[in-house]
């Protein structure tokens, strides 16, 4: 059951100004700002990133490529983490830097940087060629190199003190929520306004002026599903125009490979088939070979990789569908009450997927979920959550059991001794008792305004389009019908999943065809029915004919 929930009241006024209004767009100067966006206005003090630990890592990082120091980019295995290692990667190598990329593996070295992580970097690229000592020239120099982390380190204290001991910099670039204690970095460019590859391309920015990669910033903006407003949005639009134009060999071949036309890329394909591509490495193997696809400049390369990708993305579909049902099962079979916090643990889940199963928990019961892939020392656990529940804060009020945690209000992770598992289940569990109450398990479907079918049109429909990019924090525009008249309905697809229908105004006799996906099931309708309907304005080319549909999220018989 679904909350309906009307954001606009008002009968009356234009309809853009309204939906303006329902993303706290108000002034002048904010409606051109948002209907408008120049690249320009994406400045430091907007993301609010801090000038003088910005100015400070710029310094070490040009005395870094002086003085020919080993600079290693270090990054996370996600579409954010990869894109924003690309970035910096590219731009310190154009300006004669000596510079590596390493993104760490998930099971070897877990998430961000770590112990584990800098010392594979110390014997892989500070040691002499023959590997068998730390040669002279790094032993006797004050300092062994620079790591600039990205789009991870904001939690790394252990790490970086460890790195400091071995006479590295660290740099830390990231936009993950702080913690109350922050790392002995040499210094921190943070904001959580953008996402990680975001803030690599604002340092990329500053020690070169007029790099591009806004191609890439696309890719992890909305792949890391950060808010679409002011510079991300931006950035995202001004990206996706790169990324319908880009020759990278590597993008290009996976986009053959996804069969998908490069002119036509928006949100949905970079979401649902280019992101869940780049990402399927790291889940299931060593995301360096995503890195190496992004980056690549050899044709023959780009196709064995992207061929690469795409089959262990249909490897990690077939593990993740499996694991879903597993756990699905394990909630449905739980013995007392549904619990109000779903945390279920397996020694057999994957730790890859497990984050992707947690969301779908959430979609399928609506109740914040923890899934957790035991270890016999160490367990690894993902955690998604509902609108109004602060995913990163409730875990962290447990973190006397945990041996980290990092992560953002609607998705986090964190590491626990396995022997501690019981006790934080029963922790964590306790408290969504008290914190959780019915208006937040309910699902809320917002609505921006009351519309007539009559007042449907294409003037209409491209001037949403002047709203777009949507995602999240800027949702495609959703309305509501009132009292609109079932002239056909019937149920399509496989399994008869989905509900086609045709509506009409009994007044003034407009009729518009609409499409519920998912909403076959239980979906008793007659023709002749009144309904209310909750729906987005598509358009819908057959034949060469465009023509305007409605895409039904919702309905309520009168």
């Amino acid at each position: 059951m679904k909350k309906w929930e009307i954001l606009s009241k008002k009968r009356t006024g234009e309809v853009i100004k309204r939906l303006l209004e329902n993303r706290g767009i108000k002034t002048k100067k904010e409606i051109e700002e948002f209907l408008n966006p120049k690249l320009n206005a994406v400045t430091i003090e907007k993301v609010g990133i801090d000038k003088k630990q910005l100015k400070k890592a710029l310094a070490r990082i040009k005395i870094a490529i002086k003085n020919k120091e080993q600079i290693v980019i270090f990054g996370d295995y996600d579409v954010d983490g990869i894109t924003g290692t690309a970035i910096l990667w590219e731009t310190l190598n154009s300006m004669g830097a000596k510079a590596m990329p390493y993104i760490p593996h998930r099971i070897d070295e877990g998430y961000g940087l770590s112990i584990a992580g800098i010392n594979n970097v110390i014997l892989n690229l500070f040691q002499d060629p023959k590997k068998t000592k730390i040669s002279k020239r790094i032993r006797d120099d004050k300092k062994k190199g620079l790591i600039i982390t990205v789009d991870n380190g904001i939690v790394a204290n252990t790490a970086v003190d460890f790195a400091n001991k071995q006479r590295i910099d660290v740099i830390i670039t990231d936009h993950h929520v702080r913690p109350k204690k922050l790392p002995n970095a040499l210094t921190i460019v943070h904001t959580i306004k953008l996402c990680g590859a975001g803030v690599a391309w604002i340092v990329a920015q500053e020690l070169k002026k007029n790099i591009t990669h806004l191609e890439l910033v696309a890719l992890a903006v909305v792949a890391d599903l950060v808010p679409l407003k002011g510079a991300n949005r931006t950035l995202l639009k001004f990206g996706l125009e790169e990324l319908r134009k880009t020759k990278r060999v590597g993008l290009l071949e996976l986009l053959k490979e996804a069969r998908l036309a490069k002119e036509f890329l928006g949100v949905y394909e970079i979401g649902h088939m280019i992101a869940p591509r780049l990402n399927a490495m790291g889940r299931l193997e060593y995301a360096m070979d995503s890195l190496r696809l992004i980056c690549t400049t050899n044709p023959k390369r780009a196709v064995n990789l992207a061929r690469l990708l795409g089959n262990t993305n249909k490897e990690r579909q077939d593990i993740t569908l499996q694991t879903v049902l597993h756990a699905v099962e394990k909630v449905k079979n739980q013995k007392s009450k549904l619990k109000k916090l779903l945390f279920i643990v397996h020694e057999s889940y994957e730790q890859g997927v497990i984050g992707l199963v947690a969301g779908k928990l959430v979609e399928e019961f609506y109740k914040p979920a923890i899934v957790v892939s035991k270890g016999e020392k160490f367990s690894k656990a993902s955690a998604r959550s509902i609108s109004g529940f602060n995913m990163i804060d409730f875990i962290r009020s447990a973190s006397e059991f945990l041996v980290d945690v990092g992560g953002h209000p609607m998705a986090a992770g964190f590491t626990v001794e396995t022997a501690k598992l019981p006790l934080l289940q029963k922790t964590l569990e306790d408290k969504a008792e008290l914190l959780l109450n019915k208006d937040l398990l309910t699902r809320n479907l917002k609505i921006d305004c009351e519309l007539s079918l009559s007042s449907i049109n294409i003037n209409l429909y491209e001037s949403l389009q002047k709203l777009s990019p949507f995602g999240m924090g800027n949702p495609e525009p959703t309305f509501l019908s009132s009292n609109v008249i079932v002239e056909d309905a019937r149920l399509v697809g496989n399994e008869s999943k989905h509900l086609k229908l045709s509506v009409s105004n009994k007044k003034t006799g407009i009729r518009f065809e609409g499409i519920g996906f998912g909403l076959g099931e239980n979906a008793k309708i007659h023709v002749g029915d009144k309904i209310d309907i909750v729906y987005t304005i598509d358009e819908n080319e057959w034949n060469g004919e465009k023509r305007l549909q409605l895409k039904i999220k919702d309905f309520k018989k009168v």
